[in-house]
């Protein structure tokens, strides 16, 4: 029997890099890829919100995902992001997301119609019964309109299926409540950046993030420090990027990244209804994406 997924770490939650004419750009995708690998990254998530999988044709996302799963090669893990506002819709794109490879699923909470919670419940119960994947829950309800509140989750975390959740909301009570959740089964994961150093020092497992697109060594670093109990010093690194932070949410993401990664050479544009990065903001891009070459460069 294989060993269960135990997701912990710093963990990328990719953007999709596209080409000037609008295609995406698979050079770009491997080369983000490599410096996911190369800089400790622990796991990826391919086709996610950051990866504007809203805007993916099908035969697009079954591709990105293929040469995903193919140029890791077994490497780490691949998450897929499968969540859909249909529980049938979901069911159906997790086996796609399973053909394709997908060693398992992020999947967000049904966006826009707001389930209740007992919905919520029956609905990752039917995925994690019928997707043919280890499900991740992922909870951001600044996007969905719908919060999956830890008294649900305690009572989807029990699921075999059901392997972790990704819990956008920073507040300390919503992780006070979580914190007990944690088992070798059921992994808990920060998708703040902002706060994950507090989350992981709290008990959390790991972080699945947006700024690890552009300075993943720096959030292996974090999370390698933090294991080892020098919380101070994790603190100090993570000083460092609060400037970055900032910046990602100075439009909305991932808008702020995409403009770093075009910096850093992995990639150009984003599609509509977004729109580039605006023009007041291109300074501080250049800044940040010396700053990101700087700080990957110092660490190991």
């Amino acid at each position: 029997m294989a060993t269960p997924l135990h997701l912990s770490g710093s963990i990328t939650a990719l953007a999709t890099p596209f080409a000037s004419s609008g295609d995406i750009d698979f050079p770009a995708w491997r080369r983000l890829l490599d410096a996911q690998i190369e800089g400790g990254t622990r796991a990826v998530v391919v086709a996610g919100s950051t990866g504007e999988a809203a805007a993916l044709e099908q035969d697009e996302y079954i591709r990105l995902l293929k040469e995903s799963v193919a140029h890791v090669a077994g490497r780490i893990p691949v998450l897929a992001g499968t969540g859909l506002s249909g529980t049938a819709k979901t069911v159906t794109q997790t086996r796609l997301a399973a053909d394709c490879g997908a060693n398992a699923a992020l999947v967000v909470t049904p966006p826009y119609v707001r389930p209740t919670q007992a919905g919520l419940i029956a609905h990752y119960t039917a995925v994690a019964d019928h997707g043919g994947l280890p499900v991740v829950l992922y909870n951001v309800p600044g996007r969905t309109g719908c919060d999956l509140l830890p008294e649900t989750v305690a009572q989807l975390c029990g699921h075999p299926g059901i392997i972790g959740i990704k819990e956008a909301r920073s507040e300390e009570s919503r992780w006070a409540a979580l914190y007990p959740l944690r088992s070798s089964t059921f992994s808990l994961l920060s998708g703040d950046d902002p706060t994950f150093l507090r989350a992981i020092a709290g008990g959390a497992d790991g972080v699945i993030s947006v700024a690890s697109n552009v300075v993943p060594r720096a959030f292996r670093r974090i999370c390698e420090i933090l294991a080892a109990g020098a919380t101070e010093q994790a603190r100090a690194l993570d000083a460092e990027l609060q400037s970055l932070y900032d910046f990602l949410g100075v439009e909305p993401n991932p808008i702020p990244v995409k403009a770093l990664l075009k910096r850093l050479a992995c990639g150009d544009g984003v599609r509509l209804p977004l729109l580039p990065l605006s023009p007041v903001h291109a300074a501080q891009a250049d800044a940040l994406a010396s700053f990101c070459r700087r700080i990957e460069g110092s660490g190991s």
